[in-house]
């Protein structure tokens, strides 16, 4: 028998998943590009959208799975890239050396539309409306919106 499909997958939850997917997806093929051709020129900065993909690529998969540990997991990932742009952006404004290339989390996730400021801030905020419902098990992360 097939399962019915996730009520967090649809409403706001569906939402907010998508763009994390699209983001995890833009991120991590803008870094490997900019590793492969100008890896010398900031690597820093490269590593670092590197490393933001992965992140946003776990906190994607943490969104859709079920039960506690992987609401944990999307917890810590949202607050890691919360905390990764308001470090990098902080950084990248007050000494724009440290940066000669934008990552993703440079000057707050501007190349980004300032997407990267504000989807931690938007998937913390869900997930504490979730809460309950997810850690007592009656919904899985991306429940009923």
């Amino acid at each position: 028998m097939s399962t019915p499909p996730s009520p967090r997958t649809l409403g706001v939850g569906r939402v907010l998943i998508a763009v994390y997917a699209i983001l995890a997806l833009a991120a991590t093929a803008r870094s490997l590009v900019q590793i492969i051709e100008h890896f010398e020129t900031a690597p820093v900065a490269y590593i670092l959208s590197a490393l933001a993909g992965l992140v946003y690529i776990l906190a994607t998969i943490a969104l859709v799975k079920r039960g506690p540990t992987w609401y944990r997991i999307a917890w810590i990932t949202i607050t890691f890239e919360l905390v990764g742009v308001l470090v990098v952006g902080t950084l990248s404004v007050i000494d724009p050396q440290l940066f000669p290339a934008d990552s993703v989390w440079s000057y707050f996730g501007r190349g980004y539309v300032f997407i990267p400021l504000v989807l931690p801030i938007l998937g913390m905020i869900w997930l504490r409306r979730r809460r309950s419902e997810i850690l007592e098990g009656h919904a899985p992360l991306a429940a009923r919106s």
